[in-house]
């Protein structure tokens, strides 16, 4: 082991090797063109909301809350693993030349969100809060040292306290950042030293502690395998990842849709896949998350060449993954030792799935009501949903 720099780089470019494998099949072609659309849909909407919007509205008080929670979540990425509570004891002292890697890309991957969405603020801070661009300006490289400090100041509390309660750490540094950019937004100076002061001595409570607490391995190592697990749980969503299965889970508020599949044993197969999709997280959540993103966007948008692609994207989304999911289950089950016929889980997995775009056709339609052309969301949801499982392998 040469040094901990070459540590962190190892362990960086396998990191990002994983992401970058898994990450391809996330971002495919309909997903491109859904959010190509729904971006060119929502830009458009702001810019005619900007038009119309009145004076009096909030608009640096908005900017403040969003960036203000956004930079409150600075989780670290230290890529810490369960070997290292042992092999890297000799080298704890040269640590921190190792967390000083992890924390500038900490800082350079999650900054980038940071920017963004201050970016997308500036013309309402421009238009309708009246500010100048200097102003502005400074708002967003208060916005970018208030990230690094951030980061910072979560890491040292997680060394410091183990982890334990960090979710009041974090509401009292988004209070800070919210309150430090409405003052520089609003040109207050006195507030602004004193949130600078504020900011400045709030590590100082623990960092005495911080010295004479070892690094606690177990937490950033629970952390980082938290952290890949949720990576592992989105890509999951759009291609198989090994060793990833989504929880199993009774959801007693849907019982009631079992009654709407005839006991009969003709309907076996039918019913265990409905039980299958409704109490397996991956698959549930899957429908809800793609049937949420199409009400939002039918709601919302007002634009109905969008709304049309969004839904029929979000259709063929919903019927191709979860068929795909639903009929290559490896999983044993008890119907697997009784002689039916072969085709029979497939036929079922046809039926059940028709079923979740039928309701999500309902939902996108209900959602839509008052914009131009309602009626013709929830037709395309049904079509593109019905020739995706009749034409799909």
């Amino acid at each position: 082991m040469n040094s901990l720099h070459d540590v962190w780089r190892t362990r960086f470019t396998h990191y990002m090797g994983e992401v970058q494998k898994y990450m391809r099949f996330v971002f495919t072609g309909h997903l491109a063109i859904v959010i190509m659309f729904v971006l060119g849909a929502a830009g458009y909407q702001y810019s005619e909301w900007l038009k119309i919007a009145s004076s009096d509205f909030p608009a640096i008080w908005l900017t403040a809350a969003i960036i203000g929670v956004f930079l409150g979540f600075s989780r670290p990425v230290t890529l810490i693993r369960k070997p290292d509570e042992v092999y890297l004891l000799p080298l704890e002292t040269k640590l921190p030349q190792y967390f000083n890697k992890a924390l500038k890309y900490t800082f350079s991957s999650q900054i980038i969100i940071v920017v963004l969405l201050y970016m997308v603020t500036w013309p309402m801070l421009r238009q309708v809060a009246g500010l100048e661009p200097s102003t502005i300006m400074v708002g967003l490289v208060a916005s970018i040292l208030l990230k690094l400090w951030n980061i910072h100041s979560e890491f040292s509390y997680r060394w410091a306290y183990k982890g334990h309660n960090v979710w009041m750490d974090r509401i009292v540094r988004m209070v800070c950042s919210f309150v430090f950019i409405a003052s520089i937004l609003y040109v207050q100076f006195i507030p602004i030293i004193i949130m600078i002061l504020i900011i400045v001595s709030y590590p100082m409570f623990w960092k005495k502690k911080l010295q004479e607490t070892p690094f606690p391995y177990e937490h950033f190592v629970r952390l980082e395998e938290n952290r890949m697990m949720g990576i592992y749980r989105f890509a999951n969503y759009f291609t198989d990842v090994p060793n990833i299965h989504g929880s199993i889970k009774r959801r007693v508020w849907l019982d009631w849709a079992y009654k709407l599949i005839p006991y009969a044993k003709q309907n076996t197969q039918e019913y265990l896949v409905f039980r299958s999709f409704v109490r397996t997280d991956d698959h549930f959540y899957l429908w809800l998350r793609l049937t949420a993103i199409s009400a939002l966007a039918a709601a919302f948008i007002h634009i109905p060449v969008a709304i049309g692609v969004v839904a029929a994207a979000l259709a063929f989304a919903t019927a191709i993954q979860l068929k795909q999911a639903l009929t290559t289950s490896t999983d044993f089950r008890m119907d697997m030792l009784y002689p039916l016929p072969e085709n029979s889980r497939k036929k079922a997995t046809v039926k059940v799935v028709r079923y979740t775009i039928i309701v999500q056709a309902m939902i996108v339609l209900l959602a839509g009501i008052g914009t131009p052309y309602f009626y013709a969301q929830g037709l395309i949801v049904l079509i593109v949903g019905e020739l995706t499982l009749r034409l799909s392998k």
